[in-house]
């Protein structure tokens, strides 16, 4: 997934999914909790994904399954799209993000976030830099 899509909160705390995310999310798609470089955010992952996720979790022994990572399944929603690709998102994980009206939808290879766009903003103000993306393009062996 890749590419950032601005959207606005419905009255029913609704975002719409953009199109060039639906088919890679697929008919429905979980969402959780997620940071980002310190900031909140909202994580989205396909079933898949979310599935490998419960499967590693599950593997952990108990001692080493702390309760940040417990939260990640705690204040999960599964989201299944209606028919004008709408999804609704719970008050915690609104709360969480900070996120009231608008928000900014990206793409980060195999999840999506969805960020309030004031969060968004300072976020890529913080790493937009040369420095930072030259760091970033050598962790990613390039």
């Amino acid at each position: 997934m890749i590419g950032k899509y601005p959207a606005r909160m419905d009255e029913k705390n609704r975002l719409f999914v953009p199109a060039k995310l639906r088919e890679e999310l697929g008919s429905e798609f979980y969402i959780t909790i997620g940071v980002n470089c310190g900031h909140r955010c909202l994580t989205v992952y396909t079933v898949s994904d979310f599935a490998l996720l419960s499967q590693n979790y599950n593997a952990l022994p108990i001692s080493q399954r702390g309760a940040a990572t417990s939260l990640i399944f705690m204040n999960a929603c599964e989201a299944t799209p209606d028919r004008q690709f709408r999804f609704l998102l719970t008050p915690f994980l609104l709360n969480w993000a900070g996120i009231t009206k608008d928000v900014m939808i990206v793409g980060r290879a195999g999840q999506a976030e969805i960020w309030a766009s004031d969060e968004f903003e300072r976020f890529e103000q913080e790493n937009l830099t040369p420095e930072k993306l030259l760091a970033s393009l050598e962790t990613l062996g390039l």
